[in-house]
């Protein structure tokens, strides 16, 4: 089994290698499936801040194989993508030599598709080569390429991460204009378009830089031999050194394309289809389609005892008579042993049937039938005495410590029924007193003190109480004069202003 990362995906094996990174076939256990893993190897922080701007792209598009997730587990890196198996154009290559003129326009319109998608997300490639793109496992039908590898793209505005007398890329690749150290644009990938086209047109990479000065010192060439003239237009158009006269945009150098291909010859009879296989090989052991496979511990092997069971020995059947799956007895065909799978009734003389006797284990060999092993070795199994119920005390005892009231009187028995046939209520339970709580104080004769002479007297005059003057909302004068004269003061002083312009 492989390395689990992050808790999530699991390393299978390695599948490509590059300058900042190696790619995994790993299992992604949340979503069931083999993704592809890009490891960062090293970690300082330049190819640290390369590798985020990597994982953070995400464009969705057929044609091109962006980072769709992300872990981090200590010191260690991931991003993962999809799985694609068919190898690159040098796998291609290296398989077929040059490929047919149309099959090629079919590859190129792909790519400028996706490279279209990514230049609209304000993204330049830098790095467009064989190895970068990818094929889909398609067999001899239409092929279908994926974009790849964006460890050194950025977008345009962003502080670049590397000086102005350094290039980044790959040899052979570049643009003229990168070898200046001009800022990084949209033609420049354009141009390595236009060299992977012909590296798959005559099977073997171009040398660019006499390709540059050709078309500096002559013009733009002839067709080169194998290449049709309709698309050598279209290849010239992304060719060309000074960046202001190839084709300004990806759409604009399709568009070009599609009416190029209509030009095309028809393809010859005894030309050979292109297999798109797959390149990945067989998954390592302990792997399946479906995942990792679970490992099988080995088979018991035979006369070597089993584990008891705590709940003592049991039958090949099982609780409830149910077969057990891993028990090699389950699967004894005619020439095994036969075990009871019920007990045995035993009639009475009355007809009914008796006593159920206990269930003997069955025979435990595999070999050809023998006779049932005797009582004496083997136990019969005791059955097992029912618990009797727990005995709990009458609720209706009282408790010990109770005891009745002294003082409370007996109740008089019940008066029995009168002549009409019903029942006198008895008479009420006499109840003590309480006894108080605390003493109380006598009551007055008169709680509310001695009544007036008359109901209606009138009570002495009483002096009104003398009001506080009510004071106005606002400051108070002292602040309120100030205030205003100061106001005044300086409308004065603005209508004069006014009058001096």
């Amino acid at each position: 089994m492989g390395e689990v990362f992050a808790g999530r995906y699991e390393l299978v094996d390695p599948i490509g290698r590059g300058g900042a990174g190696a790619v995994w076939r790993a299992w992604d256990h949340r979503r069931r499936r083999y993704v592809a893993a890009k490891v960062l190897l090293q970690g300082d922080a330049h190819t640290l801040l390369r590798f985020v701007r990597e994982q953070a792209l995400r464009i969705d598009h057929p044609h091109v194989l962006a980072p769709a997730s992300w872990a981090a587990d200590d010191d260690k890196v991931l991003f993962t993508m999809d799985l694609v198996a068919g190898g690159s154009l040098a796998h291609v290559i290296g398989d077929h030599g040059p490929l047919p003129p149309r099959f090629v326009c079919a590859l190129l319109d792909q790519l400028l598709w996706g490279l279209a998608a990514v230049h609209a997300e304000g993204v330049v490639h830098r790095d467009i080569k064989p190895a970068n793109i990818l094929m889909e496992v398609t067999g001899t039908g239409r092929p279908h390429l994926r974009l790849s590898d964006f460890g050194i793209s950025m977008r345009k505005g962003e502080p670049r991460l590397t000086e102005t007398d350094h290039v980044v890329g790959t040899p052979g690749y570049f643009a003229p204009e990168q070898l200046l150290g001009a800022e990084p644009d949209f033609t420049a990938d354009l141009f390595a378009v236009g060299l992977v086209a012909l590296y798959l047109l005559k099977g073997r990479r171009p040398d660019s830089r006499a390709l540059v000065e050709h078309f500096l010192a002559h013009g733009t060439p002839g067709a080169p031999e194998g290449v049709p003239e309709p698309l050598w237009q279209v290849l010239a158009g992304l060719l060309q050194p000074d960046p202001q006269a190839r084709f300004r945009t990806a759409t604009g150098a399709r568009k070009a394309l599609s009416a190029a291909v209509e030009m095309l010859p028809e393809p010859r009879a005894d030309e050979a289809p292109v297999e798109i296989s797959d390149q990945l090989g067989p998954l390592p052991a302990g792997f399946g389609p479906e995942g990792p496979t679970v490992p099988t511990g080995p088979p018991n092997p035979a006369g070597s005892a089993r584990p008891t069971s705590p709940l003592g020995p049991t039958s090949p059947t099982g609780p409830a008579g149910l077969t057990s799956p891993t028990d090699p007895r389950a699967s004894a065909g005619p020439t095994g042993p036969t075990a009871s799978t019920g007990p045995a009734e035993t009639p009475r003389p009355d007809g009914h049937p008796g006593p159920t006797e206990p269930p003997r284990p069955a025979a435990t060999g595999l070999s050809a039938p023998s006779p049932a092993p005797a009582p004496a070795q083997v136990p019969p199994v005791r059955p097992v005495q029912p618990v009797p119920p727990p005995q709990y005390p009458p609720q209706h005892q009282t408790h010990p410590a109770y005891r009745p009231l002294a003082h409370a009187p007996a109740s008089p028995p019940l008066p029995g029924p009168s002549e009409t046939g019903s029942f006198p209520l008895p008479p009420p339970f006499p109840r003590p007193a309480p006894a108080p709580a605390f003493e109380q104080a006598p009551a007055p004769a008169t709680p509310y003190g001695p009544a007036p002479a008359h109901p209606y007297a009138p009570r002495p005059a009483q002096a009104p109480a003398p009001h506080a003057p009510a004071r106005r909302p606002g400051p108070p004068p002292k602040v309120a004069v100030p205030v205003l004269l100061v106001a005044l003061v300086c409308l004065a002083v603005g209508f004069w202003a006014l009058t001096q312009v």
